[in-house]
């Protein structure tokens, strides 16, 4: 069942910031920004927007959370057959003992959906400083950050696996449905994680650029899939620029297959240099080998898509002021990018983003992310439906 919502905060459609300077920019516009979850005391986390091949939208988050950082996260979806105007209530695809997050989601040409994230025990120092700062008092609790009875929980929940097994929980992980989303199979490892998952490639390949998470070396590269998902295998690393680091500095990629055949990849970078920006690479050998990144644009991360046109769209969140979502289009695959188009400007922080955007069939386009509002306890999942003046 279609579920509209008509909460008043939610039920409002409002121009956004950014859609009023985008109307100076003469370059797109933004017809209506509006939020699209219906539970706004749980944060929602690093979506991913994707249309099926019937024109049915999906997209898949991090759900069932307490914060940006808790040991509750599940991977939730929700899907709409009316190209965004309502969604379906959201629906648990997999929550495991830890924390599940970022979620990305694709089609594969043989109708099999493909979801992925990875786990993570990040929350387990928070844990132990909370603890320690409860204990201090004389007087019973007094921790200013986290109440006695929300560590009580967050224990709880940590205290479902022992230490060994936690660890072993630790993974990048994709799940398959070939039902078109009714029943799904069990978690499959990726070796490399990224936000919005892997794309499928003209030769048939799944392709999944993304950083190994839990090695030593921590590499980013691109791993393949010739099996419709059900397996993954190391292809390629991606080079750093001379002077950059890898392990600590290099982290969320995501990747286009090019009109002309080349592939761009595209890297969040927390290297002094262009710290804050995202950098680009790019294969003409099918992902074998690739040129060293360069700088795009401040901004991060990214989500790339190719338009019927062939054009190359990439979204990205703006964690500084204004804080929001911005695009740039690509007319040349990837070898220039234009001028910023602003999707969303009104932030109030820099927790927000993790945009991605798909093409709908009329032309416009839908881009999709999550945000911490003023208005909400936590975080929401917002869309902008906008479309190029210029295409």
């Amino acid at each position: 069942m279609m579920l509209r919502f008509f909460h008043p905060f939610f039920a409002t459609t409002f121009l956004t910031l950014g859609s009023l300077l985008a109307s100076a920019a003469d370059q797109h516009e933004v017809m209506e920004t509006r939020v699209i979850t219906s539970q706004p005391q749980v944060y929602h986390g690093w979506p991913t927007l994707t249309r099926l091949q019937s024109g049915q939208l999906w997209v898949s988050w991090s759900g069932g959370r307490e914060a940006h950082v808790c040991p509750f996260g599940q991977v939730q979806a929700m899907h709409s057959d009316d190209e965004g105007k309502s969604w379906t209530h959201p629906r648990v695809l997999l929550d495991g003992a830890i924390d599940d997050r970022d979620s990305g989601a694709m089609q594969t040409a043989k109708g099999t959906l493909v979801v992925t994230t990875f786990t993570s025990l990040a929350y387990e120092p928070m844990l132990s400083k909370q603890a320690a700062m409860g204990e201090m008092g004389t007087k019973g609790w007094t921790s200013k950050t986290m109440t006695q009875e929300q560590w009580q929980r967050w224990n709880a929940a940590h205290q479902r696996l022992g230490a060994q097994q936690r660890q072993a929980e630790l993974g990048q992980w994709a799940i398959r449905s070939e039902d078109g989303g009714i029943t799904w199979g069990p978690r499959l490892p990726t070796l490399v994680n990224s936000p919005h998952g892997p794309i499928q490639l003209s030769d048939g390949r799944l392709l999944y650029a993304g950083k190994e998470l839990w090695t030593k070396d921590k590499r980013i590269g691109v791993c393949e899939s010739r099996d419709d998902g059900r397996s993954w295998q190391w292809l390629s690393e991606i080079p750093a620029r001379p002077g950059d680091k890898v392990t600590d500095a290099y982290h969320e990629l995501h990747a286009v297959e090019c009109s002309d055949g080349s592939i761009l990849v595209q890297i969040r970078n927390h290297n002094p240099a262009n710290k804050g920006w995202t950098l680009q690479c790019r294969s003409r050998d099918g992902g074998k080998t690739w040129s060293t990144p360069e700088p795009v644009c401040f901004g991060l991360p990214s989500h790339l898509l190719r338009l019927r046109s062939g054009h190359l769209l990439m979204t990205y969140g703006h964690r500084r002021p204004p804080f929001g979502n911005q695009a740039r289009l690509s007319r040349d695959h990837g070898a220039t990018w234009g001028a910023e188009m602003m999707i969303s400007g009104d932030g109030i922080g820099g927790d927000l983003g993790y945009p991605s955007t798909v093409e709908l069939g009329n032309g416009d386009l839908l881009t999709l992310w999550y945000e911490k509002m003023k208005e909400v306890p936590g975080a929401v999942l917002r869309q902008a439906r906008w479309r190029l003046k210029q295409p």
